[in-house]
């Protein structure tokens, strides 16, 4: 099977779907939180072997957790995602931690902040010209 064919990609998106309602309803280990979402799964061509990508909002220490309770119940993900997908074989899963969907918000906030400082900045600029435009129109320029 290619690296980039079409069933490849349907078994990426249907390990990511059932991954994440795995560790989203089965998995019952307090580390990890409710925002734990799978932003991608590569699943090899020899079926052996998966990395899931999870993202996980929150601080540092709450992702080191996560992903360590993540490595911890591999096996009954493992196991779960047998039962849910019939494939001949089941791969081992790989997490890793993708920091994408905080990157963006980061980025984000960043451009509102720019803009917001911009704004400010063309308003205190922009007064002064429109007292002088105002002052042109009517023709009373000092």
């Amino acid at each position: 099977m290619k690296k980039n064919s079409i069933k490849n990609e349907r078994i990426n998106a249907e390990v990511q779907r059932a991954l994440s309602r795995i560790i989203r309803e089965e998995v019952k280990d307090p580390r990890i939180p409710v925002m734990v979402s799978v932003t991608q799964c590569k699943v090899a061509p020899d079926l052996k072997t998966c990395k899931a990508y999870i993202s996980i909002l929150g601080d540092e220490t709450a992702r080191t957790e996560c992903h360590a309770a993540l490595k911890s119940a591999a096996g009954f993900i493992r196991h779960g995602l047998a039962g849910s997908l019939n494939m001949r074989i089941t791969p081992e899963i790989t997490f890793i931690m993708d920091d994408s969907i905080q990157y963006g918000v980061e980025m984000s906030q960043k451009i509102d902040e720019v803009m917001a400082r911009q704004n400010a900045e063309s308003a205190a600029a922009g007064e002064g010209t429109d007292e002088q435009t105002d002052a042109e129109e009517t023709g009373c320029a000092e």
